[in-house]
């Protein structure tokens, strides 16, 4: 055990992400024995059988009482509410750390909380699918995928430097960056394209004028293109709600791209649309 980079770890949440991290770095030799916590007995059971988790509990204070690093993976606006449970009961030295899609409103809330001797080290894996709980994990989830490390003044460098460590084992490429420069790129890359999704197939599964569902006509493009609708709805509502600013704000510069190709399509502007969607399929291929 003295060799593992994490001798023993917590994982609450034990869905695709925090399932998804224990695999993985049980796949790569970096941890020990693998805690995991979670409401619901039956997809923990499941996650034991599975080999994600190594042991379970339902009562996290216990569960993080000898742990090395903790990993918080519940909806957002419910990670400061279970910091404040887990951490008066952390040990000397132990690690707090999460996978939060939005990170100006958690390390506000947590970081005030942390006591003398345990470290929180906030982060955010940008990896995942639309599917959810312990049988969706899989080890491979986060190979080759950033993750993005938020630290603050407050931060132990130590600390730092074995979250990253740690994601580092599971796949990832490891940046940092502030709270805020954060939050709004994710608002641009993440946030706005599932609302998006979600105001997509609302929209057209509202059309009635034909008498029936149009959504079963949906061919290989409208599925997709709105993939990420089917994700967990209480986890968006609460990025949607976390980081309410920057993502109002991406979705008021999509409102004006998306008048401006109304437009042109309105007016029948050849050469507009066709500049139009140059543009994007140009962008769209670099990424590739």
């Amino acid at each position: 055990m003295q060799d593992l980079l994490i001798p023993k770890m917590t994982v609450i949440g034990t869905g695709l992400i925090g399932g998804s991290l224990a695999l993985a770095l049980k796949a790569a030799g970096a941890v020990g024995v693998v805690t995991g916590v979670g409401r619901g007995l039956a997809n923990l059971q499941q996650a034991v059988e599975l080999g994600v988790i190594d042991r379970f509990s339902q009562d996290a204070e216990a569960a993080v009482a000898d742990a090395d690093v903790v990993f918080l993976s519940t909806p957002v606006k419910t990670l400061p509410v279970m910091a404040a449970r887990v951490l008066p009961h952390m040990k000397p030295g132990a690690i707090l750390t999460d996978g939060g899609s939005v990170k100006e409103h958690i390390v506000a809330e947590i970081e005030p909380l942390v006591p003398a001797g345990v470290h929180f080290v906030p982060g955010h894996p940008i990896a995942g699918t639309e599917r959810s709980g312990a049988v969706a994990a899989f080890a491979s989830l986060y190979q080759d995928r950033r993750c993005i490390l938020t630290p603050t003044e407050r931060t132990d460098t130590k600390a730092l430097e074995l979250v990253r460590r740690m994601w580092q084992a599971a796949g990832s490429e490891v940046v940092t960056m502030d709270v805020t420069k954060h939050d709004r790129i994710l608002a641009a890359i993440s946030h706005l394209p599932h609302m998006v999704a979600y105001a997509l197939v609302n929209a057209v599964a509202s059309d009635d004028r034909y008498g029936e569902d149009i959504l079963k006509y949906s061919a290989g493009g409208f599925r997709d293109f709105t993939r990420i609708a089917s994700s967990d709805p209480s986890m968006w509502r609460d990025i949607a709600l976390t980081n309410r600013e920057a993502l109002l704000d991406m979705i008021g510069g999509f409102e004006s791209m998306l008048a401006e190709l109304k437009q042109d399509i309105a007016d029948g502007q050849d050469d507009s649309l066709f500049n139009f969607f140059l543009r994007s399929k140009e962008r769209r291929d670099a990424l590739l």
